[in-house]
């Protein structure tokens, strides 16, 4: 059976985008949480080269029924022409904390 919690990943190359970001999908109830982290060296292929970048890592805690909303406001919504958005499953995990984020996220 899938997990009925996600973290969804992030990128965003100023802080102030992050925490913008941040605030906007608590705001419509998409996340229960969101670290901000870094910043941090990303390394990646870009129009044919590697390139380099220091970003700040969003790990969005969500619901997996909340993943197509969440994907379709990231895309929107996100400053880059193709944004990280990658959705690790939430296998195992204290109780209380995944009922909050039951709670806290609009189904």
């Amino acid at each position: 059976m899938p997990s009925p919690y996600l973290v969804v990943l992030t990128t965003l190359s100023k802080r102030s985008e992050a925490r913008r970001l941040s605030r906007l999908l608590l705001r419509e109830r998409l996340a229960a949480c969101v670290n901000v982290l870094g910043p941090a060296e990303s390394s990646f292929w870009w129009k044919g080269k590697i390139d380099h970048a220091k970003e700040y890592l969003l790990l969005i805690k969500t619901r997996a029924s909340s993943f197509t909303r969440l994907r379709r406001f990231l895309e929107k919504n996100h400053p880059y022409d193709v944004p990280e958005i990658v959705a690790l499953p939430i296998e195992k995990g204290n109780r209380s904390y995944l009922d909050w984020i039951k709670r806290s996220v609009r189904a």
